[in-house]
C-alpha cells in the first residue's frame, strides 16, 4: 500500500504531538492506531494490522466486540457511576456473577490491575496480623524475580526489573524475593512465621512468558497451605480464557473451565487468592477485582479499603458481558487449541532459522526468542527491527526485555487468520536474516 504524504502526515502529526505534550513513559512502535474491529486495528493511513498484542491481553473478545458496544451505550444512557457511598443496581449481580463463575465466596472490585494487586497485599497483610497473628507491622510477602505486577511504589519495591524501579526509592518494606519456579526456594522462605503471603504469576507473561514447571502452582499452593500462607495468583494478564482455562492455575488442577465457568470451588488446591483486570471488560473499559472466600475478605470492614470508580455500573454491566462472551463463544477450549498450532508453526522457524532461538507458552499467551546480532552491512537485528517488520507486513508486536517477542492475538481469531499471521512472521524472519 503506498503512502501518501498527506497521509503520513497524520502519522508524523501524533506521534510528535504525542511526543511533546506526553510524558515519555513508553516506547511504542512508531504506528498509530485509529480504530479495531475483532482482530484488527486499522492506523490513521487507513492501513490494516493483525493485532497481536491485544493490549496486553485485554482485549481477549477482540476489538469493539459488537455485544460490549451495544452494553456501553446502553448502560451510559442509564447511569454509569454512583461511588460505593450508595449501592447501585448492577453491582450485586455483577458479584454473584464473577463469584459464581470464578468458584469464590467475595469479589472486591477495582479498576485497574495496579489497584487490585494492591488491594490484594493489603488484605494479605491485614489477615496476616487478624488470622495469623503476625506482630503489628512485621508482614512479609513473598514474591518472585522477574515479576511484574504494576508499577505504584508498594508493587515496583517487590519488582528484579530495574527500568522499574530505578530512581523511585525508598522502598515500601515487607517483600521477600525468591527465584520463579523453585519450590525449594518457597519452602525454605514459607518457614519465616512472619510471611503472610505469596504473590506470583502463573506465567510470567512482562518478564518474557515464562511458563513454570508443571507442577509448580499446585505444589506451590500446598506448601503454602501446609505453612497457613495466602497464595495469591496475579491473573490480570493470564486470566479469563488467554491460556486455554478461564484461569491459568486451573492447569494445575484439571479444572474444565474451557466451558467457561470455573470449579475452582471444588479443588482443595485452589488459590486463596485470585487478582484479574485487563480482559475482564474486553479492553471496553478500566475494571479489575480480587476473589477470595469469606474467611479471607472478611478482613475488609468499611473505611478501610475502597474506590470512587470501584463497582460502578458501567463496569460491571460490561464486565457480565464480556464473561458471557468467553463462555458462550468456547474462548479458553478455542485458545487451547490454537495455541497448540501457533507453536508448533513457530517451532519451524526455530529449526530453520539459527537467530530464532525458542518459542514458548500456553494457549494463546506465547512468546519467540530472537537472538540479537548486527547484519552484513552493519545494521543491528534485534527484536525491535523484526518488530518493525512485522508492522510493515501486516502484523503488530512488541517486544520485552530486548530479545523477547510476545505474541498474543484477540482469542476470537480463527485458525484460518492464525495460520495467515503465521506466514507473515515467517516471511519476516526471513527478511531479518
Amino acid at each position: 500500500m503506498q503512502i501518501s504524504t498527506e497521509a503520513s502526515s497524520k502519522t508524523q502529526q501524533a506521534i510528535a504531538l504525542e511526543n511533546k505534550y506526553g510524558a515519555h513513559n513508553y516506547h511504542p512502535l512508531p504506528v498509530v492506531l485509529d480504530r479495531g474491529k475483532g482482530v484488527f486495528v486499522w492506523d490513521v493511513e487507513g492501513k490494516r494490522y493483525y493485532d497481536f498484542l491485544s493490549a496486553y491481553s485485554a482485549v481477549n473478545q477482540g476489538h469493539c466486540h459488537p455485544r460490549l458496544v451495544k452494553a456501553m451505550q446502553e448502560q451510559a444512557a442509564e447511569i454509569t457511576l454512583t461511588s460505593r457511598a450508595f449501592y447501585n443496581s448492577r453491582l450485586g449481580e455483577y458479584a454473584k456473577y464473577v463469584c459464581d463463575t470464578f468458584g469464590y465466596q467475595k469479589m472486591l472490585p477495582m479498576n485497574t490491575g495496579a489497584e487490585a494487586v494492591e488491594t490484594a497485599l493489603k488484605m494479605a497483610r491485614k489477615w496476616g496480623y487478624e488470622k495469623k497473628g503476625i506482630a503489628k507491622d512485621q508482614a512479609k510477602i513473598v514474591v518472585c524475580e522477574g515479576n511484574f505486577h504494576g508499577r505504584t511504589i508498594s508493587i515496583i519495591s517487590a519488582s528484579t526489573d530495574p527500568d522499574s524501579n530505578t530512581g523511585f526509592g525508598p522502598y515500601t518494606p515487607g517483600f521477600v524475593t525468591i527465584p520463579y519456579n523453585d519450590l525449594p526456594a518457597l519452602e525454605q522462605a514459607l518457614e519465616d512465621p512472619t510471611v503472610c503471603a505469596f504473590l506470583v504469576e502463573p506465567i510470567q507473561g512482562e518478564a518474557g512468558v515464562f511458563v513454570p514447571d508443571e507442577d509448580y502452582v499446585g505444589a506451590a499452593i500446598r506448601l503454602c497451605r501446609s505453612r497457613n500462607v495466602l497464595f495469591m495468583a496475579d491473573e490480570v494478564q493470564t486470566g479469563i480464557a488467554r491460556t486455554g482455562k478461564l484461569l491459568a492455575c486451573c492447569h494445575s488442577h484439571g479444572c474444565s473451565c474451557t466451558s467457561g465457568m470455573c470449579r475452582n470451588g471444588e479443588y482443595a488446591n485452589k488459590p486463596d487468592v485470585v487478582i484479574l483486570g485487563k480482559a475482564v471488560s474486553g479492553g471496553m473499559y478500566p475494571v479489575s477485582m480480587v476473589l477470595a472466600d469469606d474467611a479471607v475478605m472478611d478482613v475488609f470492614t468499611p473505611g478501610s479499603h475502597g474506590s470512587t470508580f470501584g463497582g460502578n455500573p458501567m463496569a460491571a454491566r460490561l464486565a457480565m458481558e464480556a464473561l458471557e462472551i468467553v463462555r458462550e463463544e468456547g474462548l479458553a477450549a478455542h485458545a487451547e487449541k490454537l495455541g497448540v498450532i501457533f507453536r508448533a508453526e513457530m517451532q519451524k522457524l526455530v529449526e530453520e532459522f539459527s537467530y530464532v532461538k525458542l518459542v514458548r507458552g500456553k494457549g494463546l499467551l506465547n512468546a519467540v526468542v530472537i537472538e540479537a546480532r548486527t547484519a552484513s552491512n552493519g545494521d543491528p537485528r534485534t527484536a525491535w527491527e523484526l518488530c518493525l517488520l512485522l508492522r510493515d507486513n501486516g502484523l503488530l508486536a512488541k517486544p520485552t526485555h530486548g530479545d523477547i517477542i510476545r505474541f498474543a492475538p484477540p482469542l476470537v481469531i480463527t485458525e484460518e487468520q492464525l495460520m495467515e499471521c503465521c506466514r507473515v512472521i515467517a516471511l519476516s524472519v526471513k527478511q531479518f536474516a
